[in-house]
């Protein structure tokens, strides 16, 4: 059983909120799903924080980047290193660039499915920690890129009662930005404190403030 699906008012919000608020909602796609326990925001050209030069509106509206400066809540799926396909979440209102990088899940359902999908991974820790570990778990590609997460089968819900991560209790962990050179001081990384599915700087389960 899952909570209700977020609205796209929930993404019509500055990336930073969104990334922030995005912790402990669930990620559901092709038959499995996992907590979100790690984001990154990257923001637009005119920003409180500056011009983000490390994400990818920074380069203008092209073919690639058009989706993040469209409506919020669609999908922003792009290969990184050639490997790694990634998946973004579309922040702010309509024509101002903005998104959230889900860097890891914690797994909820469909484990067999992950294991299948993610034969590399050791453990169930391992299956979704990590951008492109994710991706491959829940079997997300760029053919998803543009979807709109508000409506069918990629989404992102609410969480339930008594699901592992305690919704009401868990601290919000921020640093910078992981495997950038560009802005990486900016402190745009959020996590669960404590989580020991978080890609680095994990702890241990459930990802309760010690």
């Amino acid at each position: 059983m899952t909570g209700r699906i977020l609205s796209r008012a929930f993404y019509r919000r500055h990336a930073v909120d969104v990334a922030r608020d995005l912790l402990g909602k669930v990620l559901v796609h092709s038959g499995a799903s996992g907590i979100i326990v790690e984001t990154e925001a990257y923001l637009g050209v005119d920003d409180l924080y500056g011009k983000d030069l490390a994400a990818h509106a920074a380069a203008g509206i092209t073919d690639r980047t058009r989706v993040i400066f469209g409506p919020p809540g669609h999908a922003y799926v792009y290969l990184s290193y050639g490997i790694h396909e990634c998946l973004n979440l579309v922040a702010e209102p309509e024509g101002k660039p903005g998104c959230v990088l889900i860097r890891a899940l914690q797994p909820l359902t469909g484990l067999e499915l992950m294991r299948l999908r993610r034969p590399a991974a050791r453990t169930d820790r391992d299956l979704a920690s990590g951008p492109g570990k994710l991706t491959r778990a829940l079997a997300i590609t760029r053919a998803h890129n543009g979807l709109d997460v508000t409506r069918g089968k990629l989404v992102v819900r609410q969480p339930v009662v008594r699901q592992p991560v305690d919704v009401q209790s868990f601290e919000i962990a921020t640093t910078p930005r992981i495997g950038i050179t560009k802005c990486a001081d900016l402190p745009l990384r959020f996590f669960v404190r404590g989580n020991m599915f978080v890609s680095q700087n994990g702890g241990t389960w459930p990802g309760k403030s010690g």
